[in-house]
Formats: structure tokens, sequence, C-alpha cells
């Protein structure tokens, strides 16, 4: 892109070789952002040896393997997320509507531990590091001796459907603003975080918001650069503080918990098996409410009154109804792979 200058706009040169003009170009082009790399001079998915820092971003620790399938469990209308937490991994389920169960499987390997095709940009299945090899059966020779929860959820997939993906996130930019003359960035072109929280898109959707927000009322190009700037003011600090928890949650996993010590057996006996099971109320009572109370205290647009009660009734009918058409599709058809890539579902076009 080209910037000419206060009030003057953005000549922005598109992938195809069109180029398009504006009054200011949002960089919303996720973590490996071309915005960005021009911006702050960096180069487009450059890495060092070893993978662990690419784009300035540094490898969490964790590689993530994503599976979705269709399956009516025990506790399906009752239970929409679980987390299953063992030494150096975790495994997490979310029913994501439709009868679909959407998991994860997070490992502590290095970076570049390939099995899976990344699926991010619409790749395609050949990537996969040995075709012939089973992924879900993989998968599941990671997780002896887990619940049954796990391996019925693993079961019900369709191995095609799994793939891969290591996970970067980036420190606060903290020194130097997300806009540039009459450039911004937002989303995970300037803050990508650990999904343990599940607040990449959410914050992406709130930077949407307070961009809008300070934009709205900005009557000449002269006033656009100030503005971006003030939109920077108004989101660093509590983008830093969201990427804060959703590192400190991946690093705990990672560092602090092992199998807890139960009176019933012999397996948890390290002092993080100890110390696991001393966490466990602490989680629960203190540190989840506190985390979530301060995510939930986000709303702009006030007091909603009745309105999240009449939305979530509806809801629930729409849910069972839509779900239970799916759960006797898939006893009359069996399970099918179809639709985007899992990862690459930000890449649909209308």
């Amino acid at each position: 892109y080209v910037d000419h200058g206060k009030g003057k706009g953005v000549t922005v040169k598109l992938a195809n070789g069109e180029t398009a003009e504006a009054d200011m170009l949002v960089g919303s082009d996720g973590i490996w952002s071309a915005v960005r790399a021009q911006m702050y001079g960096e180069e487009i998915k450059k890495s060092n040896g070893n993978l662990k820092r690419r784009q300035g971003c540094t490898y969490s620790g964790y590689t993530v393997f994503a599976g979705e399938t269709i399956i009516k469990t025990p506790d399906y209308y009752e239970t929409g997320y679980k987390v299953y937490i063992g030494p150096k991994r975790y495994f997490v389920t979310s029913d994501v509507g439709d009868g679909r169960i959407q998991w994860y499987a997070f490992f502590a390997l290095p970076p570049g531990s390939k099995k899976a095709p990344s699926g991010w940009g619409g790749s395609e299945r050949d990537e996969q590091d040995d075709p012939s090899e089973n992924l879900v059966d993989y998968i599941k020779s990671l997780h002896e001796g887990w619940s049954s929860e796990v391996f019925d959820i693993l079961d019900a997939t369709p191995p095609a459907s799994v793939e891969q993906r290591d996970l970067y996130d980036r420190s606060p930019e903290l020194l130097r603003s997300w806009a540039d003359g009459n450039v911004v960035l937002m989303g995970d072109a300037v803050h990508p975080m650990m999904p343990n929280l599940g607040q990449g898109g959410c914050q992406a959707i709130e930077d949407a918001y307070v961009l809008t927000e300070t934009l709205i009322n900005v009557k000449s190009t002269e006033k656009v650069q100030e503005a971006l700037q003030d939109f920077y003011k108004k989101r660093i600090v509590r983008v830093t503080i969201v990427q804060f928890l959703s590192r400190l949650a991946s690093d705990l996993i990672i560092n602090a918990f092992d199998t807890p010590w139960s009176p019933h057996d012999d397996l948890g006996k390290s002092w993080k098996s100890y110390l696991t099971f001393f966490w466990k109320p602490l989680l629960q009572y203190v540190i989840f409410p506190g985390q979530f109370a301060y995510l939930y205290s986000y709303h702009p647009t006030g007091n909603m009154n009745n309105i999240p009660k009449e939305l979530e009734e509806k809801w629930k009918i729409e849910h069972f109804k839509t779900s239970e058409e799916a759960f006797a599709r898939v006893a009359e058809t069996g399970q099918v792979t179809a639709g985007p890539s899992f990862f690459a579902t930000e890449q649909k076009t209308p």
C-alpha cells in the first residue's frame, strides 16, 4: 500500500495486481498480516531456524489438532464445552450447533512437528505428512488412559477431517501504535492470542466496534489519522490484559499441571500432581470466575434487559430441532467429511 498523507487517503495494491483507492486501510488480514509486515518492516512468515519465532510471533509451546464430528453424547444438550487436562496436553470439545462437536487436541511438542495439513488458507489434504496414517488413531495413541468420552468423540471423527496448526502469539504492542498515517491494524494482525479463553475472535469484534464508534463522528479525512491513534489508545489496555490472561492459562497447563493426586490410585505422585489437586478449587472458585467477569465486563450497548433470555429460549428450540435432524441423518448415512476446512472457514467467499 501507499499512504498519501494526512487527508489524502491510501492506494492499496491487491493480490491480483489491481489497485484500489480509499480514505483509510484497515489491516485485518490475520496473524501473518501483509499490512502489518509493511507497517512494521517485517517479512511475512519469516522464521528463525528452529521455528520458535515467526514474523515477530513467539511459538506458544503447543501444536493443536482439530476435527469435527456429529455425535449425540449423553450430556449433549446440558454441556456445551468440556476441557480434559493431562501432563503437557489437553483436549477440548465444544458444541457448535446442528449436532456438531468441534474438538481440539493440544500437545506440548516442538514447532514443525507436522502430521496433518494445516488447512489454514485452504490448504489441500495432500499436505499430510504420511497420507497412509490414520490421524485419529495417532491422536488416540497420545491419550491412552484418558476418559472414554475423549475416545467416543475421536472414534466418531472421520480421519480426513483432522487438521493441525502450530500456535503462535505476540507480545502486546505497548511501545508502538497499531496505526500509522491512514493505516491501522486490528484483530490477529496485531494481537493474536492463545485460544484458551476463546478471545481471538471476540477481541477482533471489539476492535471493530470501537473503531466504528471512533470513526462515526469523523466528518473530514483530515481527522482520520488522529482518530486511528485514538482507537489504539482506547483498545491497548484491555487487549493487553486479555493477551496476558490467555497466555497465562496456556503456560499454567504446560508448566503447572499434571495428573492430579487421588487416594484411589497411584497415577499422580509428583509435586505437580499435588499442586494440580490443590489448584482445582482455586481455579473453580477464584481464577475462572475472576477472569470471565473481566472478559464479560465490556458491554458498550448497555443493559439488554430480557433480550439474552429470550434469545436463549429461542435458540434452545432451534438447536434441539437441527441437532436431532443431524443425529438421524448420521444414523442413516454415516459420518461424512464435507464443507470448508476447519481452519480455513474464514476464507469462505459469499
